[in-house]
């Protein structure tokens, strides 16, 4: 099979180690993962924003960037839900609106292809045991893309629960939001920052050493919740904690 990591912008930008623990966690199941160049934004913020028009251009591109590719991998449940929730209503937008069938076409070619982590290790290579290592208790956090938008259920919670080593501690109001959103937490700062402050009070009251999700985005916006309420609790990847081992641990926790 022909794979390729859609890294996505947060992660390229801010958290590399995220996109390098997917490929290694993948090449160590036995897949050999590419790197498309062309790959850019998916277009995610200019969409929710409002701008749709401006949008079209960068679903054509991650097409093209992807074209020939029998899956797309992304660490980003956010990023896994624009493409399979939003492109489709974007072509069928464009055709309502009398521009022909070619944005429809280009969004049902990678649609299907488009997966967030977890489901490719559970729904396409069916694993759950990745061979990770990782002693110390976690607890998830479902992001509300991978929750309600791509109805990932307990996929990362199998995965987490076979980590050696790691004690997977329930979430308070685990399916309550953090509060982060993209753009909603510039637009609705005051609010954006209550909801963060629940949230985070509840991943401190379960006593785990890490928090971790499918979303950087989410996970950006605890962690600096974490921080500011002086919490030791440790934000970390869902990705960099499956491909931790004893020889080569990831997340930065000893």
């Amino acid at each position: 099979m022909r794979v390729a990591l859609f890294v996505t912008c947060v992660n390229d930008t801010l958290y590399p180690d995220t996109g390098k623990a997917v490929v290694t966690l993948l090449e160590r199941l036995g897949v050999t993962v590419d790197f498309p160049a062309a790959q850019t934004c998916c277009g995610q913020p200019q969409f929710n924003t409002g701008y749709r028009h401006e949008t079209e251009p960068l679903v054509e591109r991650y097409a093209k960037a992807f074209e020939g590719y029998d899956y797309i991998v992304t660490p980003s449940g956010s990023c896994a839900a624009m493409v399979r929730d939003n492109y489709p209503r974007i072509g069928e937008r464009a055709r309502a609106e009398g521009r022909g069938e070619g944005l429809a076409a280009v969004a049902a070619s990678v649609v299907p292809r488009t997966y967030e982590l977890t489901e490719f290790l559970t729904d396409v290579l069916k694993v759950t045991d990745v061979g990770a290592y990782f002693p110390h208790p976690v607890t998830y956090h479902p992001t509300c893309h991978g929750l309600r938008m791509l109805g990932l259920g307990r996929r990362p919670q199998e995965l987490l629960s076979h980590v050696k080593g790691l004690e997977l501690v329930e979430l308070p109001g685990a399916e309550e939001c953090c509060g982060f959103g993209g753009t909603f937490a510039v637009k609705n700062a005051a609010v954006s920052a209550a909801m963060g402050a629940d949230k985070a009070r509840n991943i401190t009251s379960t006593g785990a050493r890490a928090v971790c999700t499918v979303d950087n985005s989410c996970l950006m916006h605890i962690g600096g919740t974490l921080a500011r309420l002086g919490s030791d609790v440790r934000p970390v990847h869902l990705a960099e904690i499956l491909a931790s081992t004893e020889e080569h641990p990831y997340g930065g926790i000893r």
